[in-house]
């Protein structure tokens, strides 16, 4: 991350366009117990799709950390978040059938595209 005031998030390293499994990357190690994938989460958040290497999502454009619970996003967030301690920090690279699949929800998502997630956890609730 560099810049001063909201972050600037920039990643830039190779991801395979066409990941067939999910893919996650301890940066940060945190503490406390693990979310589960019955939890509540609170992150700051990049998500880029890896064909196209566009941002198409980030908590931290919104200026704020985003709250959601695990039971309700894509199944590569779900798995890729379980076991993820408060404070640490993640990469996830989900393929596109743990992702939207062939109908993603925004032209900014190529269908069946890899996404790659730069995530913070803040907290965990629940689960």
């Amino acid at each position: 991350m560099t810049g001063a005031g909201t972050p600037q998030v920039t990643m830039s390293f190779p991801v395979p366009s066409t990941a067939s499994s999910l893919s996650t990357n301890d940066l940060k190690e945190g503490s406390g117990p693990g979310a589960k994938p019955t939890s509540t989460v609170t992150v700051n958040y990049v998500g880029q799709g890896a064909t196209t290497g566009k941002v198409f999502d980030s908590s931290y454009r919104r200026g704020e950390p985003a709250e959601f619970s695990l039971e309700r996003v894509i199944p590569g967030w779900t798995e890729g978040m379980t076991g993820m301690k408060a404070g640490g920090e993640r990469v996830l690279v989900i393929p596109g059938s743990l992702a939207y699949g062939a109908r993603p929800p925004s032209p900014d998502i190529a269908p069946n595209e890899t996404l790659v997630f730069y995530v913070q956890l803040v907290s965990i609730s629940g689960g």
